[in-house]
């Protein structure tokens, strides 16, 4: 039975979810205005992002979209704009609760379409890895999302153990995102906030866990990273030449840098099909996931041809295309078949 095409990296956040968030927290509840035809403009507190297309919330939209982009489940997860680790963490755990639960109702009422993932209170990390907990045992989420740093805490920060343990023990996918760019006064220009920024907060990130020793400690992680990884796979002989030129760069791991790299999952958003090439030619297709970071104006609708379009081999495009994903969501024979009926 062949795998459904699963898009692992899209995000969502209804009218519904933002009601109940706004009542929970009238200050900073996101809102929407300007809507029109194809979209709005979201605020969260102080965050603005504009444009949000209408597919973030209308799910008739989003339904439409994934019939034309040939997608037949997408995976779930929040948008970065509302991971809020700045605000008091008992705050932001009750607005995960409320954007999980809303998830995994829609994940009950559309299971032919939709999996989940959870947004976590990372600040905390204590109830970041409850909360986890919580989603996949109880709620039925697969995983989790988290941003790239928590308010300019690495990933590698030794508070997040318990978060890293319990991700492990439950064999939960996780998808780095990033957010709050690095270098934001110097890329306010030509959108390089996002061209440019978001690719390195996910090298910052992913090399963080690598150089920390994360991937070591906890081998069996699974951790995707969007935008196909960022500058990080495109770099990887420079990680490894400067663990074994600098001495920091040992201080914390055993092995070459490489040996974690290759630990890693990478979704095909690079928008470029050598870029694609490289990723499974380099680190195999097993470790390449197929991503579309739904909504938003640098995602793509065209992932899946762009693979099949790739000239790779049938194998690598099966399992890049919803293989590796439906094992990991352990979708049945059963649930294949009823996804692609």
């Amino acid at each position: 039975m062949n795998a459904p095409v699963i898009d692992v990296h899209a995000h969502i956040l209804t009218e519904e979810m933002m009601a109940r968030m706004r009542r929970e927290a009238p200050e900073i509840g996101p809102t929407l205005s300007e809507v029109d035809a194809e979209g709005g403009v979201l605020k969260v507190g102080d965050i603005v992002q504009r444009p949000f297309p209408r597919g973030g919330w209308d799910l008739d939209r989003r339904f439409a979209d994934l019939d034309h982009a040939g997608f037949d489940l997408q995976v779930l997860s929040n948008c970065p704009q509302t991971f809020l680790y700045e605000r008091e963490a008992a705050l932001t755990a009750a607005l995960c609760q409320i954007q999980n639960e809303a998830i995994a109702d829609l994940v009950r009422r559309h299971p032919s379409r939709f999996l989940g993932i959870a947004t976590l209170p990372m600040q905390d990390p204590a109830r970041a890895a409850n909360e986890l907990r919580r989603a996949v045992t109880r709620l039925g989420l697969k995983g989790a999302q988290i941003g790239s740093h928590i308010e300019g805490r690495n990933l590698d920060d030794p508070a997040l153990e318990p978060l890293w343990a319990t991700a492990e023990e439950l064999g939960a996918f996780i998808l780095i995102h990033p957010q709050k760019t690095a270098a934001g006064e110097r890329t306010k220009e030509f959108y390089l906030k996002n061209l440019i920024g978001n690719p390195l907060e996910t090298t910052i990130a992913a090399a963080s866990l690598v150089f920390g020793g994360v991937l070591e400690r906890y081998p069996d992680l699974r951790i995707c990273l969007v935008h196909g990884g960022g500058f990080l796979p495109f770099q990887t002989g420079r990680m490894i030449h400067g663990w074994k030129e600098r001495p920091e760069c040992r201080r914390l791991i055993k092995e070459s840098p490489e040996v974690s790299i290759r630990r890693l999952y990478f979704d095909t958003l690079t928008h470029f099909g050598p870029a694609l090439r490289y990723l499974t030619d380099t680190f195999g297709a097993g470790h390449v996931l197929l991503g579309s970071d739904y909504p938003f104006d640098m995602g793509t609708l065209e992932g899946a041809r762009q693979v099949r379009a790739a000239g790779l081999a049938p194998a690598e495009e099966a399992a890049i295309l919803g293989g590796t994903a439906a094992g990991w969501f352990g979708l049945s024979a059963a649930e294949r078949k009823a996804v692609r009926a």
